[in-house]
């Protein structure tokens, strides 16, 4: 598959989980739900797209973005950076920062945000530099250093504590590369079918500039779009092409070819060698039936970070926690469970957040 295609993390909805494993989510029953678009309640930057999708879960979430400046040492004014803030921040338990994808957003997070926020956990939602919705009107550098940087930034003027960092896909690289650099800023590390083996897109600052332009304008396509997201689910539920609208809406931005194409003349990210060195503890979290990034890497990557543990999720693809929200929250809160959280209000929000039928 092409390195872009491959790196791709469109979004989609979750189809139902098996009888014997199947949860009701009290607080969200209405994951996943279809509901009409609202008109004028969402935040002005982003693209009138998204007032043609149908999707509930998307809908709520993307009224809940918003951005917040971020000053770096690259740009000369603050950046306004997009993210989803949680409803309250408390100091019994860290925080988790949710990254996504290749050329995602923060709308990746849609089911599930709220299982997670709904258990009581301090959640927050950023769209990594070049992509989301941030404002990138003076097109400020988007390689893997300013990516870098930004995060550092936002974490320092907005989290200020130590984090669990999840990163799926591609969005596990960006995790890695910033725990190696920052390991004050990060607690615990999560990766979803994580990329972290591809060797970057290779330097083409030399290549004619319409080579990388006409790569992105095939990446925005509809087409590729259909294909890509087709491909990195086990099962595709109705739907399919509102969730594939949700994973575009971001492209509509003017600057997210420029943004995209800084990033791929740059090299990429090659985060092999960064790998075991590596401190936090990890959880390794991959669908069983993923057909972009195979599961053996999974068992590769858990051998190579010194203190990880595999979780699989049966019957899912490349992105557990848009596919099997409920089970990808399920794992991430029994990796959490009494770390730094009071027991009985951990037992109390999971009990509440996640009953068996």
């Amino acid at each position: 598959m092409p390195p872009l295609l491959t790196l791709s993390s469109s979004p989609a909805p979750p189809p139902p989980a098996p009888r014997r494993a199947r949860f009701r989510v009290a607080a969200s029953a209405d994951v996943g739900a279809t509901a009409p678009a609202a008109g004028n309640d969402f935040p002005s930057f982003l693209p009138r797209a998204v007032e043609r999708i149908r999707d509930g879960a998307a809908l709520r979430l993307a009224k809940r973005i918003e951005r917040v400046p971020v000053q770096t040492g690259f740009s000369k004014s603050p950046i306004p950076s997009s993210c989803v803030r949680p409803l309250k921040q408390q100091q019994s338990a860290d925080p988790v920062v949710l990254l996504h994808g290749f050329d995602s957003s923060c709308l990746e997070w849609r089911y599930t945000y709220p299982l997670l926020e709904d258990a009581g956990l301090e959640t927050w939602a950023v769209d990594i530099l070049g992509w989301g919705f941030s404002n990138l009107e003076t097109r400020p550098p988007c390689d893997i250093v300013s990516k870098r940087e930004h995060l550092y930034q936002f974490w320092r003027s907005y989290i200020k504590r130590p984090m669990v960092l999840v990163g799926p896909s591609l969005g596990a690289a960006v995790a890695i590369d910033f725990a190696v650099n920052y390991p004050e800023a990060v607690s615990k590390l999560i990766f979803i079918g994580a990329s972290v083996y591809a060797e970057g897109t290779k330097d083409m600052t030399r290549m004619p500039k319409f080579v990388p332009y006409a790569g992105v304008f095939v990446l925005k396509s509809l087409p590729l779009r259909l294909f890509a997201t087709r491909l990195a689910f086990y099962k595709i539920p109705d739907g399919f092409f509102d969730w594939v609208q949700i994973g575009r809406l971001h492209c509509l931005l003017p600057w997210w070819e420029d943004a995209t194409v800084n990033f791929m003349i740059t090299g990429g990210y090659n985060v092999i060698n960064q790998i075991k060195q590596v401190k936090q503890k990890c959880l390794v979290l991959w669908g069983e039936d993923d057909g972009i990034i195979s599961n053996k890497q999974a068992y590769r990557l858990q051998q190579e970070l010194p203190s990880a543990i595999l979780r699989q999720v049966g019957q899912c693809g490349h992105i557990p926690h848009v596919e099997k929200p409920r089970e990808a929250a399920k794992h991430v809160l029994d990796f959490l469970g009494g770390d730094g959280v009071d027991k009985a209000d951990q037992a109390s929000s999971l009990s509440s957040t996640l009953v068996s039928t």
